[in-house]
């Protein structure tokens, strides 16, 4: 996927060239037995991190890949057969591409150089024969329709239109960006005129559906009704991603203004349409990307954001020493160095108080609506292989060298997907748990992959639902081929809710004194192999800001302070002459600037 924390990780998150994707089968991978997949229920109470009250069920968001229909056969029919599609409240159809020229969303048919050397991997690069001009035989459409010569569009577009008629309550999300394809954001972003030209093009063409007439295919309207929305996938603001990426000091802010540029037009074309039109943000999970977004202020704009909280390590440290790519918590052994600017080190609690509460010694205000945020879940593994037991059973331990990479993961070394991995990571003998971090991992003695099971699942979505988070997104759905016991895992505990939540963190006036870890998840120092975790008890919490405010100018409500936590929903405040009670926790969010998709409500003049 993207390159969520670590600045040298293969990404995930970028198009195939045409030759790798020529170069595969189409076969599907049939997996092993789903002991390690179905059970398991995390044991400690999860931190609650973020002060607010704590939730059950979220929404479901799934990514589903351009190019997954070619060498890896994945089709929306497949998420149709599988039942997958009627369980999501969300799909994300990835990726849509900035025209270097115009800066502009565009349509292309170019493949993307597969060469992370190359500065311009993705200028002009696109695939609209996949979108909207590949012909579908009755096997592999969605309603065992084949397609015909003359209709107006093809490809998966129209595979979209399908799966939507089919489950009515299901949305898509079109992604703009990726690895691959961010390199002009910044230009993009840089000016009022340039946002407004980038944001108009992608409505027009992936909204209004005129999509250029390219092989018989296209036209004005054509793509009509097709996707609800955009999820902007910036990789990233303030500079890191693929070789060659431009980047500016502005971009912070102008990440903003460009969200808000797409809210507002999208509020404008959902008022013509008599629709409400979705805008999502995919975004880094290390401290190091998240001090580049104002987190305080995009919250307003966005229906969701998805915090990249995986590929925190991986095969790019190619001697390791070995390490989660997803953990919940920091292993107090964890031998990463911290982050430059401060001690912190990569981890799912951490990227998600840095949203929320912030994070002082990078200098990240918090302030993002907890409700609104959810957790990645990767359907793909990062390993090592060369790599000696230890006390841990290869954690934390050197490599010779990053895994092996397989065929329909494009050969990478050191990432396989689920599909590839069948005998070792539903296997129980190579299953180790890593209690402190609430991590997952497998090893066989010499090779260690780190990824996703039934019971790091479970920790996780009892993470978000005992810190008030929205819910979970999955990336991809092709990693895991026509097995779904990952994916159910996945929905089922984001439908649930946790066993059981310590209380919110205590308060305190300074909004900068955010939750913090006084104790380790477990006291082991090493992890312990099972089959299903073991009772160990809870972190206790330490303070967290409150709300504290002045009186104001108004009778009947104090003025709003922005150092004040507002972590009931209702509380009433005045400012600037208006009375407004907050939706969720918030903090530091300016009610007159918090809009129709904002924390604070406007009741009118006082």
């Amino acid at each position: 996927m993207l390159r969520s924390v670590s600045p040298q990780s293969p990404s995930r998150r970028r198009p195939k060239s045409w030759a790798a994707l020529a170069a595969g089968t189409a076969a599907s991978l049939l997996l092993g037995g789903t002991l390690a997949l179905t059970g398991g229920t995390a044991q400690a109470a999860p931190t609650n991190s973020t002060g607010a009250p704590a939730t059950s069920g979220g929404i479901k968001v799934a990514y589903f890949d351009q190019w997954s229909i070619y060498s890896n056969a994945y089709y929306l029919k497949t998420m149709q057969d599988t039942g997958a599609a009627g369980k999501l409240d969300y799909i994300i159809y990835d990726f849509a591409n900035i025209n270097p020229t115009t800066l502009s969303c565009f349509e292309a048919n170019k493949a993307a150089s597969q060469n992370e050397d190359d500065p311009n991997a993705g200028d002009g690069a696109g695939d609209s024969f996949a979108d909207y001009q590949k012909s579908f035989g009755a096997d592999i459409s969605v309603d065992g329709v084949a397609d015909t010569w003359n209709q107006p569009i093809v490809g998966n577009f129209n595979q979209i239109k399908k799966l939507k008629a089919k489950n009515p309550n299901l949305k898509v999300l079109l992604s703009i960006g990726g690895w691959t394809y961010s390199k002009y954001f910044s230009d993009a972003a840089a000016t009022d005129a340039s946002r407004k030209k980038l944001v108009s093009s992608c409505i027009d063409m992936f909204i209004k559906g005129n999509l250029p007439s390219e092989g018989g295919y296209g036209g004005p309207g054509t793509g009509a009704g097709v996707f609800d929305g955009f999820d902007l996938d910036w990789e990233y603001p303030g500079g890191g991603g693929h070789t060659g990426n431009h980047a500016a000091p502005a971009d912070k802010q102008n990440f903003t203004s460009l969200l808000a540029e797409f809210r507002s037009q999208l509020n404008t074309q959902g008022a013509a349409d008599g629709k409400t039109y979705g805008l999502a943000a995919a975004v880094g999970a290390g401290q190091d990307k998240i001090k580049n977004v104002e987190t305080d202020k995009i919250g307003q704009y966005l229906t969701f954001l998805d915090i990249m909280t995986y590929d925190m390590h991986g095969g790019w440290e190619a001697q390791g020493p070995t390490n989660h790519q997803a953990p919940i918590y920091t292993n107090p052994n964890d031998p990463m160095t911290p982050v430059p600017g401060g001690n912190g080190k990569y981890s799912v609690d951490a990227a998600v108080k840095a949203y929320t509460v912030g994070d002082p010694q990078y200098g990240i205000p918090g302030g993002f609506p907890a409700k609104k945020i959810n957790v990645g879940v990767p359907f793909y593994y990062r390993g090592w292989t060369g790599v000696s037991a230890g006390t841990t059973h290869g954690l934390f331990q050197k490599a010779s060298a990053p895994a092996p990479g397989g065929t329909y993961s494009g050969g990478v070394a050191g990432i396989k997907m689920y599909k590839e991995l069948t005998g070792f990571v539903d296997n129980p003998a190579y299953t180790y748990w890593d209690d402190t971090a609430k991590a997952a991992y497998f090893y066989d003695g010499t090779t260690f992959w780190s990824g996703e099971n039934a019971q790091s699942v479970q920790a996780k979505l009892d993470y978000a639902h005992c810190n008030g988070l929205g819910g979970s997104f999955m990336f991809s759905m092709y990693d895991l081929g026509t097995q779904t016991a990952l994916f159910d895992k996945t929905v089922s505990a984001t439908n649930g809710s946790a066993a059981s939540c310590p209380a919110g963190p205590t308060q305190s006036a300074s909004p900068s004194a955010s939750a913090s870890q006084s104790a380790s998840p477990s006291a082991s120092a090493s992890p312990s192999k099972s089959a299903s975790p073991s009772a160990s008890a809870s972190p206790s919490q330490s303070a967290s800001p409150s709300a504290s405010a002045s009186t104001g100018t108004c009778s009947g409500a104090p003025s709003w302070s922005a150092s004040a936590v507002y972590a009931t929903a209702g509380t009433k405040v005045s400012w600037k002459g208006h009375y407004y009670t907050n939706k969720w926790w918030t903090t530091n969010e300016d009610p007159s600037l918090s809009g129709q998709w904002g924390a604070w409500a406007d009741n009118g003049a006082c």
